[in-house]
């Protein structure tokens, strides 16, 4: 589900405010101990310290841009923005990650 909501909506560059956004509310609601904003313009970073607190870390990355292509799959997910599509994975890439933080803020 996030995927193709992050599908639906690309973004090009560091033009990618909605996706900031989308990935900032999920990090909030998944309850990480801290989410960072504005990095480079629209980087995003949620940190985890766990329960054993400060100790060694782990930097998890994903690209969150779209390329300036038409979508032209019919896809039911398709991209809604002309001009505009996650042709090259950056979505999958976030969505996993997002799983990941989901998963390691339990």
């Amino acid at each position: 589900g996030w995927r193709h909501h992050l599908h639906q909506m690309p973004e090009l560059n560091f033009d990618v405010f909605k996706t900031a956004a989308f990935v900032t509310e999920k990090l909030n609601a998944f309850g990480c101990d801290d989410v960072v904003t504005g990095l480079g313009k629209t980087g995003v970073v949620g940190i985890i310290r766990g329960r054993l607190g400060e100790g060694t870390t782990i930097g998890l990355r994903a690209d969150m841009d779209a390329l300036p292509l038409n979508e032209i799959t019919g896809k039911s997910y398709a991209s809604t923005v002309p001009g505009k599509m996650h042709a090259c994975g950056h979505d999958g890439h976030t969505a996993m990650l997002l799983g990941a933080a989901k998963y390691l803020a339990e």
